[in-house]
C-alpha cells in the first residue's frame, strides 16, 4: 500500500506517573497508519509498542499490541472481521457489539470516537470499544461516552470496564486529545 502522504509526530507524558509515548500518524490518501511506543513506569515498568492500521475514515482495521516487561515479550493482535472482531486470529463474538477498541495506555484511540462525534455534528456519542488494558494484555467489551463542552473540550465517561471514571479532555482541530485530565499531556516537541 502507497504510504504517500502526511507524517506528523505526537508526544503525550504521563501526568499521573512518569511515562512518555511518542507516536508517529501517517495520513495516506487510503489509510491511516499509526506506530507508536509507551513507555511508562507503572505496574513495575513496561514498554508497549503499538501499531494501527485504519481505513480513510479513521475506522480501526487493526491493532498490534507488543509488551516488554524485563526480558519478556507479550504479543495481541486485534483485527476487525466481517462477524465483528478477532484476538490473534480467533474469532470474539462477545466483542462483536464494539465499534472500535480502547487501548489503556494511550489517548490515541479516544480520538476515534471523538473524530466520529464531530463529523457527525452529534452532542453525544455512546458506543462500546474493545477495551484492551495493557498491563494485563487482555480484551474485554466495555462501554463509553463522549459529550461535547464549549470550547474545544470533550467529557469521557466510561460506562463498563471502569465505572463511573470520568475526564474532560482537550483536543485540537483534527480532534487528538491534548490534555486528558490526570492522565496525558501532549508534549510539543
Amino acid at each position: 500500500m502507497d504510504r504517500a502522504g502526511e507524517v506528523q509526530v505526537l508526544f503525550w507524558r504521563r501526568t499521573d506517573v512518569a511515562g512518555l509515548e511518542r507516536l508517529v500518524l501517517h495520513i495516506a490518501e487510503e489509510a491511516v497508519f499509526v506506530d507508536s511506543s509507551v513507555i511508562c513506569v507503572e505496574d513495575g515498568g513496561f514498554q508497549i509498542d503499538h501499531r494501527w492500521r485504519l481505513s480513510s475514515n479513521w475506522q480501526t482495521l487493526s491493532l498490534e499490541v507488543e509488551k516488554r516487561v524485563a526480558d519478556e515479550r507479550t504479543r495481541l493482535l486485534l483485527e476487525r472481521v466481517e462477524r465483528g472482531w478477532a484476538v490473534n486470529g480467533n474469532y470474539r463474538p462477545d466483542l462483536d457489539a464494539a465499534e472500535e477498541p480502547d487501548l489503556s495506555v494511550t489517548p490515541f484511540c479516544n480520538s476515534l470516537p471523538i473524530r466520529r462525534l464531530i463529523q457527525e455534528r452529534r452532542q453525544r456519542l455512546t458506543l462500546d470499544t474493545c477495551y484492551l488494558d495493557a498491563a494485563s494484555m487482555t480484551v474485554e467489551l466495555s462501554r463509553q461516552r463522549y459529550e461535547r463542552l464549549p470550547s474545544g473540550r470533550v467529557l469521557y465517561v466510561d460506562l463498563g470496564v471502569a465505572a463511573g471514571f470520568e475526564a474532560e479532555l482537550q483536543i485540537n482541530e483534527r480532534g487528538l486529545v491534548t490534555h486528558y485530565q490526570g492522565l496525558f499531556e501532549r508534549v510539543i516537541a
